[in-house]
């Protein structure tokens, strides 16, 4: 692929992306960098989901990922990223281990890409769009009337779709009533109901005419549960796929009639394991709608895979008023709800300096990194 590299260093770095409205630090904002430096002194940068668990991923990254690359020398990421995940299988093909591998994976997709002088989405067939669409990804409010303010104010900066985090059918009335009809409205349930709950619910929302009902089930692996739902009749399309580690989870998915979309999270699986699953994906009929609400590499490594693969229809933005944005205004929607992709080499962007000295952040003990609790399902049988 290119003239070998030999990896001198990698480390991680986190980083707490501040928002201009006063509210607390909490682990969503944050964002687990990894940095790799080769011995001729490029510089990659990837990103390792964290959130609630960024401890135990950098601890992950630090401690295994890291020494296992260091002194490796590379001409294919793919192929050393294979020889890692590997060595490490006995720590589970998803979690925390497998999240710093992904990390590594696309800071090495980023460094191939600034040793050829080219963008990471040229190394992998070419540049299908400069731009994609782009939706704004809102947390979960509860209040129907909160859900009006925040979708309204996403709809005033310029989107023209927007997914919410809400369950019940009442905010998500709320949120159709603010879009009008002719926006895309999507809901992610993050895995709320047992099947027969998701079928009734999917049912329901079916009125509010939604692009799709994201991970209706509980728990993210229940093939069966979901092929239940998409068969139960008159519900929207169905998503899926943030919560998956690795191709032979998504085969299982990949082979079904549903979900029409298919979701990789590139900071959990890495460039190269969703490059495998966004071509089998596609190869059966399937959407890709990646999972994307990111604000550091992982959202240009998202945007990469944009620009190369034809069968996005629109890519995921954590909507946030950032203080400091780590990448300036590269990577961050128009006011016509697209991002512009990054043309440059690699990712197409480094951190900014002055970013990474104001943004970066060594939770304390009183730093509250646990994930909020969730109510219980019933059980499945």
């Amino acid at each position: 692929m290119f003239e070998p590299m030999t990896i001198a260093a990698v480390s991680s770095h986190v980083v707490v992306h501040k928002r201009k409205e006063q509210m607390p630090a909490r682990a969503g904002m944050c964002s687990l960098l990894v940095r790799v430096e080769t011995e001729d002194g490029l510089v990659g940068w990837g990103e390792a989901f964290g959130f609630g668990s960024i401890a135990t991923t950098r601890t992950a990254a630090d401690t295994l990922v890291g020494p296992l690359s260091v002194g490796r020398t590379f001409d294919d990421p793919a192929l050393l990223y294979e020889d890692i995940a590997r060595t490490l299988h006995h720590y589970g093909r998803g979690g925390p281990a497998r999240f710093a591998l992904a990390g590594l994976d696309i800071a090495l997709w980023d460094l191939a890409g600034k040793k050829r002088g080219c963008s990471t989405a040229e190394l992998i067939g070419g540049r299908v769009r400069e731009r994609v669409d782009a939706y704004a990804s809102l947390p979960k409010y509860g209040d129907p009337d909160r859900v009006r303010h925040y979708v309204q104010h996403a709809l005033d900066q310029g989107y023209r779709a927007v997914k919410v985090h809400e369950i019940t059918d009442e905010a998500v009335a709320a949120a159709r009533a603010t879009m009008g009809p002719d926006r895309w409205l999507m809901v992610d349930c993050n895995c709320a109901w047992d099947r027969a709950d998701a079928i009734g619910m999917a049912k329901l929302l079916r009125r509010h005419d939604l692009a799709w009902l994201e991970e209706p089930v509980w728990p993210p692996e229940d093939v069966e549960g979901i092929q239940m739902v998409a068969n139960a009749g008159d519900v929207p399309p169905l998503a899926l796929g943030e919560n998956l580690g690795n191709i032979f989870n998504f085969q299982p998915y990949i082979d079904a009639a549903a979900p029409t979309y298919l979701q990789p999270s590139v900071i959990k699986v890495g460039f190269t394991e969703f490059l495998k699953i966004a071509r089998a994906a596609v190869a059966a009929g399937h959407k890709l709608a990646p999972h994307s609400a990111y604000l550091g590499p992982g959202l240009l490594a998202t945007l990469q895979l944009a620009a190369a693969l034809p069968a996005y229809d629109i890519i995921e933005f954590f909507n946030a008023d950032l203080e400091m944005p780590l990448f300036g205004a590269t990577g961050r929607p128009g006011q016509d709800g697209t991002i512009s992709i990054p043309s440059g080499p690699g990712l197409g962007a480094d951190p900014l300096p002055e970013a990474l000295d104001a943004l970066t952040f060594e939770p304390a003990d009183d730093f509250s990194w646990a994930p909020p609790r969730v109510k219980p399902v019933k059980a499945m049988f």
